[in-house]
């Protein structure tokens, strides 16, 4: 029996996670679920963000299903304070997640959903792979004597590994995005995404773009786009705007993919503490998480698609919560899609 790690959060994150199980046991009876603290809720218990007890049982497990960490009761800017992202980060770290595939497909049923007109986002189907372990984000840093820094340190092995994730995630064309104009590390960047290109998968097309200009790109022609291979923050940010072609943030799964152990799935949006315990919040990004983790973390492509296919469903029977224009609860839109999966 697969043991997935659950690791619900902070904010809505337990809210939409309890809709993710609900639909994961409905379509899979073989799982068991085992639920562990982690973000702002491991701090306040723990004073940690990921404790070792949980970080051991993620490790030990089949696959790890992730809600939100974070909110305003943790932020803070005081140096060498815990943060609830550190668990985030402690996590694709000590899994070796180097990868994370964010899906960016549009439904139908909600073209008028979103801001772009409906004629720039039919048929967009495009993947981005985001590098996760490199970069700013894990860069050395400090602050003192009113200077601060981050630095942003990329090797030629660690891009070797996500230029292959992105070739091999594409059916005909692969964009690379960095700041080659500007940062060394980008020049490095596409040396080497130019060199495995040409090496190991002459087939596929390729083609560089600078951050800005796909940034726009993205806005003015999101069907230009297949699979977007690129580096940490950059992906971060390009993900998040490319969210809004789908209508809302609450949409939007994420795999993390990579080390030798359990990959990790969670929803794009954060821990939304303005909606938190109201229970209004979009759980379609947990359970299309959820779905995620059927296909990349247990291999099991149809039950995947049959929940892929049960949200396409309800949203066509009209099901919206506040974020899509309606007034449905996360109740509400759980049993919309448990209705379809029937």
């Amino acid at each position: 029996m697969p043991n997935i790690a659950l690791l619900p959060g902070d904010g809505i994150g337990p809210e939409v996670a309890v809709s993710a199980v609900a639909v994961l046991n409905a379509v899979a009876d073989d799982l068991t679920f085992e639920e562990h603290p982690a973000g702002g809720a491991a701090i306040d218990l723990h004073g940690t963000a990921l404790t070792d007890e949980a970080l051991a049982a993620v490790k030990a497990s089949d696959a790890v299903l992730l809600g939100a960490l974070g909110g305003p009761k943790w932020d803070t800017n005081e140096p060498g304070a815990v943060r609830p992202e550190q668990g985030l980060f402690k996590l694709r770290a000590e899994l070796g997640l180097y990868a994370n595939l964010r899906p960016i497909r549009p439904l139908p049923a909600l073209y008028d959903a979103s801001p772009l007109k409906r004629e720039l986002i039919e048929g967009v189907d495009m993947l981005i792979v985001r590098e996760l372990t490199g970069g700013l984000y894990y860069g050395e840093r400090g602050t003192k004597d009113g200077r601060a820094f981050d630095t942003m340190v990329y090797t030629v092995a660690e891009i070797e590994r996500i230029a292959r994730a992105g070739f091999n995630a594409a059916k005909s064309r692969v964009t690379s995005v960095d700041k080659a104009n500007v940062l060394d590390t980008s020049r490095l960047w596409r040396e080497v995404v130019t060199r495995i290109h040409a090496d190991e998968f002459p087939n596929i097309e390729l083609e560089h773009i600078l951050v800005d200009a796909a940034a726009m790109k993205l806005i003015a022609a999101p069907r230009h786009f297949e699979v977007i291979v690129t580096e940490n923050m950059f992906g971060d940010i390009l993900s998040d705007e490319a969210s809004m072609l789908t209508g809302s943030l609450g949409m939007l799964p994420t795999a993390s993919l990579g080390g030798t152990g359990p990959s990790l799935f969670e929803p794009v949006h954060g821990s939304a503490p303005d909606i938190t315990g109201k229970g209004i919040a979009n759980p379609i990004g947990m359970i299309l998480s959820g779905a995620l983790l059927l296909r990349h973390g247990l291999g099991r492509e149809a039950q995947a698609a049959a929940v892929e296919s049960a949200v396409d469903k309800a949203l066509e029977k009209g099901i919206r919560t506040g974020d899509l224009g309606g007034t449905a609860t996360t109740a509400e839109v759980t049993e919309a899609v448990l209705k379809e999966l029937t």
